[in-house]
Parts: structure tokens; sequence; C-alpha cells
């Protein structure tokens, strides 16, 4: 009689298929839904520093066209040269490219920015009463966009699997001219001016020098006492924050200028009576920037009130004793000064105000 043992019972073939199978679809299952935030994190992380990437690029592009267009508002006979910045802005544009794509249009206006409001507007010129606030300045905003009508829309490379193939952006940027509250050292002429003489030789209104009947700014004189007005004597010799009163002094600040930075408010010293030789020391056809004063009849120190661009044409000395020259509208100064001032024709270099 046969015995009979234990058998171990095996799957068949077709049921292994059938468990591979099932294993298989789950897997598959699995993918599809991990597919969709695959996409979104390749997604994030290709297109999203592009767009950051055209973005910083449009900003650049933004920044230097509106720096371009303020450095030409200073250049005007009559205000600033409004036109001129508008023209030199919009031509600075087509020089720079985002993502790859040649940038060819942007939005320019001109106006004036106020640096001291909580929400700055661009203001165009005609509604700014003249002489404007001293935070009130001449301005260039510049806006350049990535868009259908516009350089082109911004390309995504995974976008498009999300139903996003491309993006909008852009760019705003104003860049302002301002007058100095500060001058470092090196860059004032050692002559002060009265204020009084602005009364008579510029025209606030339009921050540029009086014309004479031949359409030049007028000539005036430093130094021989005579009058302007009734009262008003145009400047005299300074040494700045020291009270000197003599030639080797006076000669070595006309070479190297003042020996430390000079702000509004600073009292500097009057310095009459100059020798006759000091003249000769004096350099004639260019144009140097001088302290202003509220007067200059005592011999004392005074406060400065602003700082004024005024070109030498000639020095005399003999007899006579003066410094003959006019004012100057849209001078740059070429040294760092800094913070904001009256106007009196001394510009410092171009900044971006947004």
């Amino acid at each position: 009689m046969a015995a009979f043992g234990r058998h171990a019972v095996r799957p068949s073939a077709h049921a292994s298929s059938r468990a591979a199978a099932r294993q298989r679809g789950a897997i598959a299952i699995w993918m599809l839904f991990m597919l969709a935030p695959l996409l979104m994190f390749g997604a994030f992380a290709v297109d999203v520093p592009r767009v950051f990437s055209a973005a910083n690029e449009l900003q650049n592009a933004a920044d230097a066209a509106a720096l371009t267009g303020a450095a030409t508002l200073a250049s005007g006979t009559s205000g600033p040269n409004w036109s001129g910045a508008a023209t030199s802005a919009t031509a600075a544009i087509p020089l720079n490219e985002s993502d790859g794509t040649p940038l060819a249009t942007g939005t320019v206006a001109t106006g004036y920015w106020d640096l001291a409001a909580s929400a700055p507007a661009i203001l165009p010129p005609s509604t700014v009463a003249l002489p404007p606030a001293a935070t009130v300045v001449p301005a260039v905003q510049v806006t350049i966009a990535r868009s259908a009508s516009a350089n082109g829309l911004i390309a995504l490379l995974l976008g498009a699997l999300l139903g996003m193939p491309t993006t909008t952006d852009h760019a705003t940027a104003v860049a302002v001219v301002t007058s100095p509250s500060t001058i470092p050292a090196g860059a004032l002429f050692p002559v002060v001016l009265d204020e009084c003489v602005y009364n008579q030789y510029w025209n606030s209104a339009t921050n540029q020098p009086v014309l004479d009947s031949s359409g030049k700014p007028y000539e005036f004189q430093i130094g021989n006492g005579q009058l302007y007005g009734s009262t008003c004597y145009a400047g005299q010799w300074t040494s700045f924050l020291t009270s000197f009163n003599n030639v080797p002094t006076v000669r070595e600040l006309i070479t190297s200028g003042n020996p430390s930075p000079i702000s509004i408010g600073n009292d500097i010293w009057l310095q009459p009576g100059v020798k006759d030789t000091i003249y000769n020391s004096v350099p004639t056809n260019v144009t140097v920037l001088m302290p202003v004063v509220s007067q200059i009849y005592n011999k004392s120190y005074v406060p400065v009130v602003a700082f004024a661009a005024f070109h030498i044409d000639g020095s005399y000395g003999g007899s006579s004793k003066y410094i003959q020259g006019h004012f100057v509208g849209g001078f740059k100064i070429p040294t760092q000064a800094s913070g904001i001032g009256p106007n009196f024709g001394g510009y410092v270099a171009p900044r971006l105000a947004y």
C-alpha cells in the first residue's frame, strides 16, 4: 500500500504572470501620479531661474537706458534737455538683450521726480512750479517689457508641458540728476560768490544763466569792488575752513582746491585784500566750481548756501585786480560730489532713484 506524503503546492505559471502584470500596473499608476509633480519640479528647476535671469537683464537694460538719458538732461540751454534725454534713452534700449532676445522698444518718460515722496511718480515738466523744491529733480523713467506686443514673450522650456509655454515680465528704472550739497576735497576754486549776484545773472526758472542781447551769458567781475545793483559785490577770495590771508596760501588753493570736503552749512573764511600778483596764477578759459554764501561784506566766517559753476574768461592784476567770467548751466562736476542742494549750474553724475 502506497504511503501518502506532503507535497508543496506550487503556483501555476499563469498565476505568476498575472501577479507580475498587477505589479507592473501598480508601478505605471504610481508613475502617472508622480509625473505631474516631477514635471512641476522640472519646470521650477529649469524655467524659474531662466525667468529670473531674463528679468535681471530687463532691469539692467532699463537702468542703463535711464542713466544714459539722464546724462543728457543737464545739456539744455534753457532748462533740462527733455527731448535730448528721451532720444538718448530710447537709443540705448536696443543696445541690450534679455534671455538672448535683442530689445527693440521701451517706454520713455521725462519730467521731475520727488526724491522725498513716499510714492514718487514721474511728473511732466509743465506740472511743476519752477524753480522746484530741492528734492524735486529732473529725471528720466524707462520701462522695458517682454510681452506679445513688445520685445516678445519669454519662452519656457518645460512650461509648455503644463500649459504655460510663455510668460511676460517688465522692468522700470528712474535716473535723476541733482546738484550737490557736499563737495569733496580738491574740487573747489578759492573764490566765494555772493548769492545776490544770482538774482541778476541766473534764471532760477530754467536753471540757466541770464543771456545778454547777443544771446550769451552776462559777463561780470569778481574782486574789483564793482557793484551789481546797489549793494551786491560779486565775490571774494576764501581760504575755506581756515582763516589765512596771504598770497602763498591762496596760490596753493588755486592749484590744489579745498583741503577737506565742504558742505552746505559749513562756515568758510572771507579773505579780502589779496595782492595783485595772485591774479597771474588764476587759470583762464576753464569752468570751476565755487562756494556761494548769502553775503560777503564782512571779513568773517560765513555759511555756504550752494555751489556754483563759473567759467573764468580772464584774470587781471595790476591796478585792476579782478577775475572776469560768467555763470554756466549743466556743468557735470568731475568728482564724487554727493547730496542734494540748490541748482546753481553744477550737477553730480546721474544716479538711479528707482
